[in-house]
């Protein structure tokens, strides 16, 4: 498949590219792949090469690749810039702010209220996405309102530019214990640059023209290249998957990703606010995979607030800085199935209270 070839040859341009787990954004099968020669194996090469040096290794990898003529991948870079804005809004990702201040970006009454009027207009789409994957469809709005203000802002990037910055000048610290780290977000964007080209070609996108974020996602969902190849899937049957025009594309892709990536299951929870008891050691699981049960949570002094959380439901505790001191919250599997989308503990949590608010009720019984 393109994709695990593009996954290998691209790490060539930077060790550890195989290691990297790529943020979800934001994903049901990808048409028919051209065939693709077997995987590269991926040799270690310096941490920063000069632009060129790496720009022709892209360029002879993505082709051997996607079959695509080396001279189209070279007119189509071509077009595209290094751009500084996009360096700078990539070394202050809202995700750095405590949860007190995060809440508010996302969690207003204007979105709340979008939320509401977005969910009633399309309501029989929604439900059908809902129906077919088990995803609410409050949880589906809630994705897009805080991705995009339901659509009303997709991005003003040139795709092409976002990843080819990201992918060729990904901002450094130049602190020792950050270069692993920064070397891996480089080669990801870098991969996700060689997925463009691959989804233009089997999507007929001219891939020049796509606007987006500052990283690279697209559409009302913001799917990255790799996530649109992946999960994104036809909702209506028109032979198109449309991220950018077609809501019922748009409402099935969300709830696949959620499925097919995130593990999803139906019905099940996703977080409750705990009461700590007073002896309780402090808890923040450093994974928000749910192994302790609730009555092994209740052992440590952490139980729900709700009283109707099953007593062996697997779960985990996070705490968060709220603005009256520590929140803590009983994690179950389908948060982790939002963290897919944005590993971002606060995204996961704006997404899942926005969606509760949407739906008129409160996430938070106090």
């Amino acid at each position: 498949m393109i994709r695990r070839a593009l996954l290998c040859t691209l790490a060539v341009a930077l060790a550890g590219c195989a290691t990297q787990t790529p943020p979800p954004v934001s994903t049901a099968a990808k048409p028919p792949a051209t065939t693709a020669p077997a995987p590269v194996a991926a040799t270690p090469v310096p941490d920063v090469q000069p632009l060129d040096v790496a720009r022709a290794a892209f360029v002879r990898d993505t082709a051997l690749a996607t079959s695509i003529p080396p001279a189209q991948i070279e007119a189509a870079l071509a077009k595209a810039s290094i751009r500084e804005s996009i360096v700078s809004a990539m070394s202050r990702p809202a995700e750095a702010k405590p949860w007190r201040d995060y809440r508010p970006i996302f969690i207003s009454q204007a979105r709340i209220d979008g939320g509401r009027a977005f969910l009633a207009a399309h309501r029989d789409a929604l439900a059908k996405a809902e129906a077919r994957y088990g995803v609410p469809a409050e949880i589906i709005t809630a994705i897009l309102g805080v991705e995009t203000s339901y659509g009303g802002n997709t991005g003003k990037y040139p795709v092409i530019d976002a990843l080819y910055t990201l992918g060729f000048a990904y901002p450094r610290t130049n602190e020792p214990d950050k270069i692993a780290r920064e070397n891996r977000r480089e080669a990801f964007f870098r991969d996700e640059l060689g997925q463009l080209f691959a989804l233009g070609k089997e999507e007929g996108f001219d891939i020049t023209t796509l606007q987006g974020s500052y990283a690279g996602a697209m559409g009302w969902g913001q799917f990255m290249p790799s996530s649109y190849r992946d999960y994104a899937v036809d909702g209506d049957g028109d032979g198109k998957r449309d991220l950018f025009n077609d809501l019922d594309d748009v409402f099935a892709s969300v709830a696949n990703y959620f499925a097919k990536k995130g593990g999803w299951v139906r019905g099940a929870p996703v977080m409750v606010r705990a009461q700590r008891d007073p002896a309780a050691g402090d808890f923040n699981a450093e994974s928000i995979e749910p192994v302790h049960t609730v009555a092994e949570l209740a052992t440590r002094g952490y139980r729900p607030m709700h009283a109707d959380v099953p007593a062996d439901a697997n779960a985990t505790i996070i705490r968060l800085d709220g603005v009256d001191g520590p929140e803590y919250w009983m994690v179950f599997g389908n948060f982790e199935a939002i963290t897919k989308y944005n590993t971002s503990r606060l995204y996961a949590t704006a997404v899942y209270q926005l969606a509760e608010a949407i739906a008129g009720r409160s996430a938070d019984p106090q």
